[in-house]
């Protein structure tokens, strides 16, 4: 093979970083130019919050996998994604927790016998007018992409627009919920013949999970577990 000169060589370095320059872009945590979502440095950050035990049982028949504790770089992170403008860390985010579920599916071994289906959490249409996106829709859809499994976007509808969860304290959060979940009349024969993994961004009292969990099963639909991008834990002060 002939070799290349050295203005070939030139032309070609020259191209890369002009390459590079028009790919790169701010990092979503400290603005660096990076190619990625997160820069090198961001990235280890939010690498800190990854949970060691991602799989939580306690809470009444809805187990709970989580990629990381919700405080920190993640919080940060989470916080920019829904509410700064960044719909597309959800690439990142869905991956990571993909990439997870994936991992625990595999750990558990048992044959489903039925086959395994998405449903993000949905946000009432004002809610989703507001913010321009479903944040639990974005991050399903990469959990489904590396799962390689269905994902039903409008399995669950949210038919009553509640208080933000945040504002309110443990009982009150259930109540603001108890009713605002329906299943979508179209999907639901469909998910009947599925078991169900519900996806969130964030899993804090799991009201609004354990809400959207009776709705489904009430409708028939067994119901395996909630997959989220971050769990409060209970040294966090001040979970959203």
């Amino acid at each position: 093979m002939e070799s290349l000169g050295i203005g070939e060589l030139l032309w070609q370095q020259g191209k890369r970083q002009i390459l590079g320059l028009l790919l790169a872009h701010p990092c979503t945590l400290c603005q660096r130019s990076t190619p990625a979502w997160l820069c090198p440095d961001c990235q280890q950050q939010v690498y800190q919050c990854q949970l060691s035990d991602p799989l939580d049982r306690s809470h009444a028949g809805l187990p709970v996998i989580s990629w990381g504790g919700y405080g920190g770089s993640l919080k940060q992170l989470i916080g920019a994604f829904k509410y700064g403008g960044q719909p597309g860390v959800a690439q990142w985010l869905g991956t990571e927790l993909g990439q997870l579920w994936l991992k625990h599916q595999k750990l558990v071994g048992k044959k489903a016998t039925r086959a395994i289906a998405l449903v993000p959490i949905p946000l009432h249409p004002t809610r989703r007018r507001q913010r321009g996106f479903n944040q639990a829709e974005l991050l399903a859809r990469w959990v489904a992409r590396v799962g390689q499994v269905p994902l039903v976007e409008q399995g669950l509808l949210r038919v009553q627009e509640t208080q933000p969860q945040h504002r309110l304290n443990r009982q009150d959060r259930q109540t603001n919920v108890a009713q605002a979940f329906q299943v979508h009349p179209d999907y639901g024969h469909q998910l009947q013949q599925t078991t169900v993994w519900l996806v969130d961004d964030i899993f804090t009292t799991g009201a609004t999970a354990q809400a959207a969990a009776q709705t489904l099963r009430r409708s028939g639909v067994s119901v395996a577990g909630i997959c989220t991008v971050a769990r409060a834990l209970p040294w966090s002060a001040d979970p959203a």
